[in-house]
């Protein structure tokens, strides 16, 4: 059984983000850093992916 009523739950799952997260912003500095440029949370890729790199056809996740 679920410990929280609906209306705690939606509170609950709506304040969870996915973006900018601690290992989100790690990686971004480093990949910047290395000179690699990237998108973040591109809109016109399928996906929404969390990095693309447009210049190498690549999208991580």
């Amino acid at each position: 059984m679920d410990v929280h009523n609906p209306e705690q739950r939606s509170k609950n799952m709506a304040a969870i983000k996915s973006t900018a997260t601690k290992s989100e912003i790690s990686l971004g500095k480093a990949l910047w850093q290395e000179g690699l440029r990237y998108r973040k949370n591109n809109k016109t890729v399928f996906g929404k992916p969390d990095f693309t790199f447009k210049k190498y056809k690549i999208a991580i996740l």
